[in-house]
């Protein structure tokens, strides 16, 4: 039989991106809705990337069709 093969899926594509040394970068919660009461340099943390856990990797790379 032949082998099956795996779908991306299109949110996690859309949320994630992997990187060249296999880091995988996420957009942080909390930077779009009521800004206005948030501080400055709160929002400008909030516009940087940050990585994904190790914990969470293998799922998230099974999502994205990596492995």
């Amino acid at each position: 039989m032949a082998k099956l093969k795996s779908k991306t899926h299109k949110t996690a594509s859309k949320r994630f991106r992997v990187t060249k040394n296999g880091k995988i970068l996420r957009r942080k919660a909390n930077a779009w809705h009521k800004t206005g009461k948030k501080r400055r340099s709160t929002l400008r943390k909030l516009r940087l990337e940050a990585e994904v856990q190790s914990c969470d990797k293998p799922r998230i790379l099974r999502l994205l069709g990596k492995r």
